[in-house]
């Protein structure tokens, strides 16, 4: 019976050859490089070590045991991103390994990037070759952490481990199952991006909500500056006030209708910007032909 990848076995040195040691388990025979060694081994030793496939295909092992094994979870980093195929991640060994683009979202855009980190296990395909499967709700089911409800409406950090259109799901650092509705986030995070929110709701099964917009006064803030800058940009003016289209609004700065009208109403309590047929101009700007 071939010998499982992806696994730890205990094996007997069979002989020492020049590139390392050839390992047994019965029948089967494997090639431990010296370079996967630690410090010198004798015949007849009985060793354990981590199963995986080379760049050839072959069964090799290596004495560095890593975390993430089939049927064990754990953090990966990211090391590679490859368009139409999927990234690769380390998980201590020699060889990175494939996290498949059929188990990332499909919009490339919240793919994860080099230095994220994924929460994975191992498994082989249909060829038998080893491939890091992420974490899925299912499985993570009644396995997280129960949040206090003394947490709410403080700060929470965490890594994203399921994301789409109707919200993020997160881990945080204390071990927490955190969920980000779209409305609490500008913009849809990576899978295995790091997150920092704060929580609005504790639910009674121990999870948590989470939203990763600043509070409404720190967000009018930042929103006005942010729209102030768009109109120096655009020549002191845009097509925008406070009765434009939520839609439009939306599409051009990432904010709510609401959180618009109130940094447009900051900026123009302190007579930075005037509206007029419709659109904002800049104050210095309001003699300007329209």
């Amino acid at each position: 019976m071939a010998l499982e990848v992806g696994a730890i076995h205990k094996l007997i040195v069979l002989r020492k050859i020049d590139t390392g040691y050839v390992l047994k388990n019965g029948t089967n025979e494997v090639l431990l490089h010296k370079k996967e060694t630690k410090g010198e081994l004798e015949v007849d030793q009985e060793i354990e070590v981590f199963l995986y496939h080379d760049k050839k295909g072959q069964v090799v092992a290596t004495m560095s045991l890593p975390n993430i094994r089939v049927d064990t979870y754990d953090w990966a980093e990211v090391v590679e991103v490859v368009k139409d195929l999927g990234v690769f991640v380390s998980i201590g060994i020699a060889k990175e390994i494939l996290v498949s683009k059929d188990d990332l979202p499909l919009i490339e855009r919240v793919w994860p990037q080099v230095g994220d980190m994924l929460y994975v296990t191992l498994s082989t395909d249909k060829q038998g070759r080893l491939l890091a499967i992420p974490i899925t709700e299912g499985v993570f089911e009644g396995e997280w952490e129960t949040a206090p409800s003394s947490i709410n409406n403080t700060p929470i950090n965490g890594r994203v481990y399921r994301t789409n259109k109707e919200g993020s799901v997160i881990l945080t650092e204390e071990g927490y199952r955190g969920f980000i509705h779209h409305t609490e986030r500008k913009a849809e995070p990576r899978l295995g991006q790091w997150v920092e929110g704060r929580v609005i709701a504790v639910k009674e099964d121990g999870t948590i909500n989470v939203s990763l917009r600043p509070l409404k006064r720190e967000g009018m803030v930042k929103d006005a500056d942010m729209i102030l800058k768009h109109i120096e940009k655009n020549s002191g003016v845009i097509p925008f006030s406070d009765k434009s289209d939520p839609e439009d609004i939306d599409k051009t700065f990432h904010i709510s209708k609401a959180s618009f009208k109130r940094a447009l109403g900051k900026l123009m309590k302190e007579g930075k910007v005037i509206q007029k047929d419709g659109k904002t101009f800049l104050k210095e700007e309001k003699n300007q032909t329209i």
